[in-house]
C-alpha cells in the first residue's frame, strides 16, 4: 500500500531585523503567499496530508499553518523540536511516531537537513528552495516499519516558482 511523505522546506523568511533570533524569524510577504500557493496546489493534486508536523521555528510553524489553510487541511498540526535545525537521524523517530491511520504526512523543516534526508531516503540529490515540497513514496505498510535503511522513491519536487 505504501505511505506518502511530503518534505517541505519552510517558506521565505525575513532577514530585516538582525536582533531577532534565528528561531524566531517571521515569514516574508513572498513566503506567506508561496506557502498558501503550495497548499492550494496540494489540494488540486489530491495530496492533502493526514498530518502536518513542523519544526518549532516560527517560520516553519507559520509555513505549515498557511499550507494547511491553502489545502483546507482540517486536522491538528504539531511541532517537533527534532526538526530544528533538523538532522536526518531524528526524522526516523518522527515518522515511527505517526498513527497507522496517517497515509500522507507533510513535514516542514530546514536545510541542509531536509536535503540530506531526501538524499538518504531516495539516493537522489535534489535542491529544495524555500517553500518547495518533495513527494516521496515509501514502500511500507505502517510507519513503524520505517528505519534508517528505508528507501523511498522521489516522485516529484514542486516549487512555488513553477506555480506562479
Amino acid at each position: 500500500m505504501g505511505r506518502t511523505l511530503l518534505i517541505m522546506r519552510h517558506a521565505k523568511s525575513r532577514w530585516d531585523d538582525p536582533g531577532v533570533a534565528d528561531h524566531d524569524r517571521k515569514l516574508a510577504g513572498r513566503g506567506k503567499a508561496d506557502a498558501r500557493r503550495i497548499g492550494q496546489a496540494l489540494r488540486a493534486r489530491n495530496l492533502v496530508p493526514d498530518a502536518i508536523i513542523s519544526s518549532t521555528a516560527r517560520r516553519a510553524r507559520d509555513t505549515a499553518r498557511r499550507v494547511a489553510k491553502g489545502c483546507q487541511f482540517d486536522g491538528a498540526s504539531r511541532s517537533d523540536p527534532g526538526l530544528y535545525p533538523g538532522k536526518p537521524e531524528s526524522f526516523v523517530d518522527l515518522l515511527t511516531s505517526l498513527e497507522p491511520s496517517v497515509r500522507c504526512v507533510l513535514v516542514v523543516g530546514h536545510n541542509p537537513g531536509l536535503e540530506e534526508w531526501l538524499l538518504h531516503l531516495t539516493g537522489q540529490a535534489a535542491a529544495l528552495p524555500t517553500a518547495a515540497i518533495a513527494r516521496v513514496e515509501l514502500a511500507v505498510d505502517d510507519w513503524q516499519q520505517v528505519s534508517g535503511s528505508t528507501a523511498g522513491k522521489l516522485l516529484c519536487i514542486m516549487t512555488p516558482r513553477e506555480l506562479r
